[in-house]
């Protein structure tokens, strides 16, 4: 397509060139995902842009893996092998499907987005905090809308005491001035991510950094400030500072899977008042010698921390035991089959 990328401005890593051998270096295309669509994925390699067909027997990737092709930029491409991704982000599918839907791969950071309006809530930054722990990516909360609130430092201070560790950034998404602060995390050759709930925003703060109308922009209703769900596929764009900007769509269900360490790593005051429990089995309710609670009533720990604390691994749980239990009917049904495809081909051989 006329374009043409180096390496490491694709986010090309040690991490990656370790996986390969020398005969695969010089055979193969390192390429990778920048759109993901429901027959095709649009994959950057150094010979640019082209468009690969899924076939079922192409493991699932998501936008921002590493993958190698045989006979790259040509009709004839092949995928050969995806690269084990360094981070990886995944959720439980919506609705009632019990599997893992994968969001992005290879991210460095993350930006957590959350507008200064109706839609402020601690409980859901908590809930993006947990992914990202699981995911080992840095996360960034992003508060937009700062022009249009009277009290942000408030604000920044609430999402300061989730952990007085974590970088908060507010700023007007239309100010480039103001989106500049986000640049220290957008250098050549880093992914970024943007997540954040449908409304926030997100879409407005990523045109601007980007300096275009990459993204469409929704209308907010001003009764609940609720916006439309604009993005409605997974891409990766170059930003002029070379950073790499992973646009994801606003998620309106984020469920937690097989996330036990993110939401331990996202709540560590309360696993580590935990510790130090009466007893090793506390549920921090009523117990006698429960730290958690003492804390709570001392005015150390906010209460609806704990409520969420517990609600967030209570979810990932069941939605973890539900995975396995698909995946291991998926397997028992798989190896009913071939029993079957073997039975049919030994009577037609006897036959």
């Amino acid at each position: 397509m006329g374009i043409s990328f180096s390496l490491s401005q694709l986010g090309w890593k040690p991490f990656f060139q370790q996986q390969l051998n020398l005969d695969e270096l010089s055979s193969y295309t390192a390429a990778r995902v920048f759109e993901q669509h429901r027959s095709e994925y649009l994959v950057a390699s150094e010979l640019g842009l082209q468009r690969i067909t899924i076939h079922p027997n192409m493991p699932k990737m998501a936008v921002g893996d590493w993958l190698l092709l045989e006979q790259a930029n040509t009709p004839e491409a092949k995928f050969v092998k995806q690269l084990e991704p360094a981070t990886l982000f995944s959720r439980k599918a919506v609705g009632t499907r019990a599997e893992l839907q994968l969001i992005a791969a290879n991210v460095d950071t993350v930006f957590i987005v959350c507008s200064l309006n109706n839609n402020f809530n601690l409980s859901r930054i908590e809930r993006y905090l947990a992914l990202a722990n699981e995911a080992k990516v840095d996360p960034v909360v992003v508060l937009t809308k700062a022009d249009t609130c009277n009290d942000v430092p408030s604000f920044i201070q609430q999402v300061q005491k989730l952990d007085p560790m974590l970088m908060v950034e507010a700023v007007n998404s239309l100010d480039a001035n103001e989106v500049a602060k986000l640049n220290p995390w957008c250098k050549q050759g880093q992914t970024v991510a943007f997540m954040g709930s449908s409304g926030v925003g997100k879409s407005t703060l990523i045109n601007t950094l980007l300096g275009e109308q990459t993204s469409q922009t929704g209308e907010i209703r001003e009764a609940d400030s609720k916006g439309r769900h604009t993005t409605t596929a997974r891409s990766m764009h170059l930003m002029e500072n070379g950073g790499l900007l992973l646009d994801t769509p606003g998620m309106r269900e984020l469920q937690l899977s097989d996330c036990e360490e993110g939401v331990n790593a996202t709540f560590n005051d309360i696993t580590e008042l935990a510790e130090q429990c009466k007893f090793a089995d506390c549920q921090h309710n009523s117990e006698p010698g429960c730290q958690v609670q003492q804390a709570i009533s001392q005015g150390l720990l906010d209460e609806r921390r704990l409520v969420n604390y517990h609600k967030l691994m209570r979810e990932q749980q069941f939605n973890a035991a539900s995975v396995a239990e698909r995946r291991a009917s998926d397997r028992d049904l798989g190896k009913f089959y071939r029993r079957v495809q073997n039975s049919v081909k030994q009577l037609k051989q006897r036959g």
